[in-house]
């Protein structure tokens, strides 16, 4: 390491994202993935959409 950096030109927030922006990753069964993905394609969806609306509902927030 240097003994001294050099922030002068630094600019502030240059990578900082808010985090409602920030994806969180979920990692399911293969069968889960598997029968999500099959009944996303059937309703012309993406997994995230049906993840989403499965979501949703179970939690009484639609």
């Amino acid at each position: 390491m240097k003994e001294e950096y050099d922030f002068s030109g630094a600019e502030k927030g240059k990578f900082y994202i808010p985090e409602s922006e920030i994806e969180i990753p979920v990692y399911l069964k293969v069968d889960v993935k598997s029968e999500l993905t099959r009944i996303a394609t059937s309703k012309k969806q993406s997994v995230s959409e049906l993840v989403n609306a499965i979501l949703e509902k179970e939690l009484g927030l639609l």
